[in-house]
């Protein structure tokens, strides 16, 4: 072998040793994070609901608690309207009563309005003249006195 064919080969092998050890070297793992991207909620807008609908869904909720609601049953025939009620009543439960009763209207007025009509047809009563508790309460009470054999 020549001096070149040397220099040849030595250059090819150190190439070589070069190239192995770069393969030998572990990659570089360095891990980038993304930045986050924060969302903020808007935050939710209530219906206004009339004054008659909020006392008599505040009321409802006040039945409910009691597990009094025996008169109300007779004013939801076929709709289960008592039952779509209840069960929002139930998963919602840890609410205050104020934050129950906006929360309620909110995604079942209709349901509360249903129930309404249905007692406007048989009491022949005025619900927008019914803005209080004590209105429903004394109504619900008078109701429950004209059951024969009632023993309230």
């Amino acid at each position: 072998m020549t001096e070149e064919e040397k220099k040849i080969a030595a250059t090819a092998e150190a190439e070589e040793k070069t190239e192995e050890k770069e393969e030998e070297k572990e990659p570089d793992l360095t891990v980038v994070m993304p930045e986050a991207n924060r969302v903020v909620m808007p935050q939710e807008e209530y219906k206004e609901q009339p004054a008659y609908l909020t006392s008599f869904a505040n009321f409802y909720i006040a039945k409910f608690g009691e597990e009094d609601l025996e008169i109300m049953g007779m004013y939801d025939n076929e709709h289960n309207n008592i039952v779509d009620i209840n069960t929002y009543l139930l998963n919602n439960i840890h609410f205050t009563r104020k934050n129950l009763v906006k929360h309620v209207l909110q995604y079942h007025d209709y349901n509360f309005k249903a129930i309404l009509d249905e007692i406007v047809k048989d009491e022949h009563i005025e619900p927008e003249t019914m803005t209080t508790f004590d209105a429903w309460d004394d109504w619900y009470e008078d109701r429950r006195s004209r059951i024969t054999g009632s023993l309230s």
